[in-house]
């Protein structure tokens, strides 16, 4: 890998004590090896070098590795910017991060070890979203952890039907529906009761949101099922949000129809990944 893109989230950088500092001598580090290095515009200037800002897109376009310097919703916008087309290495600014795999202390020798091919790939399944409403289907969307079908105004709850593969699962009276990879089990999925599913099964996890039934459980699904909810008649102020980043209306009798995307995110491991070492530090399961 020569050509590296940096995806800086500068208002994460902006608490973190030497963090521009690190980020600089990462820099030049890189260069140093013979990297051609290059910036989102943002992060260009924070560190005193706007020759190498470019846009976003050109980041993917022309690099053979992004690392992303973020918490883990810098992680999933730049999961869909880059669409499987070059992997992403992490490195937390954030809380939990589930995703990334480096802190800001261990720059700039991470940075040098991937460079020098001392990595793994951590390959994971994403979603696309397909709406279909009154005015015929909507560009497709690709989602890392979820796509989430829920209300947005006062404390009322929706009527919400769902298919697999086109047959009936439930009509749920709730507060929408969930629809997860097993990457976002770990997320909104697990905070409205899912299962923890290891991110190398391949299932979609299906979970109602505070359900107004007694009986309505999450489902798992096979990773290649089509999964389909539909609003009931009277349904207001509902959205479809992907990665709870992007979101766009619905109305009573739209469709959202979500699969499995053809494309998959790579992540990059300094180390093989151990998930369940992952889940006993991230959610404090060694502590008494």
């Amino acid at each position: 890998m020569t050509r590296i893109g940096l995806l800086v989230n500068t208002s994460r950088m902006a608490g973190q004590p030497q963090g521009l500092d690190r980020l600089a001598r990462t820099v030049e580090a890189l260069e140093r090896r013979g990297a051609r290095v290059r910036l989102n515009v943002d992060g260009a200037h924070a560190v005193g070098r706007p020759d190498l800002g470019v846009s976003d897109a050109v980041l993917v376009d022309e690099g053979e590795l992004l690392v992303v310097l973020g918490g883990d919703g810098t992680i999933l916008s730049a999961a869909r910017l880059a669409a499987g087309r070059v992997p992403i290495f992490g490195v937390n600014l954030g809380g939990f991060g589930f995703l990334a795999e480096a802190q800001l202390t261990d720059l700039p020798d991470a940075a040098e070890a991937v460079l020098g091919g001392a990595y793994v790939l951590d390959v994971r399944a994403m979603l696309e979203a397909e709406l279909v409403g009154r005015g015929g289907p909507q560009p497709r969307r690709l989602a890392l952890n979820d796509v989430v079908v829920t209300k947005t105004g006062v404390a009322r709850i929706v009527r919400v039907t769902t298919w697999v593969n086109g047959e009936h699962l439930a009509t749920y009276p709730a507060d929408g529906v969930i629809v997860a990879t097993p990457t976002g089990s770990t997320a909104y999925s697990l905070s409205a009761g899912g299962p923890i599913v290891h991110p190398q099964v391949d299932v979609l996890i299906v979970t109602p949101i505070c359900p107004h039934m007694l009986t309505a459980r999450p489902v798992v699904v096979s990773g290649d099922a089509a999964v389909t909810v539909e609003l009931a008649a009277g349904a207001e102020d509902v959205r479809v949000s992907v990665d709870g980043q992007e979101s766009f209306p619905l109305a009573a009798g739209d469709r959202v129809t979500v699969r499995r995307a053809a494309v998959r995110t790579r992540l990059v491991r300094l180390r093989p990944p151990s998930f369940y070492s992952i889940l006993r530090t991230k959610l404090a399961w060694g502590e008494r």
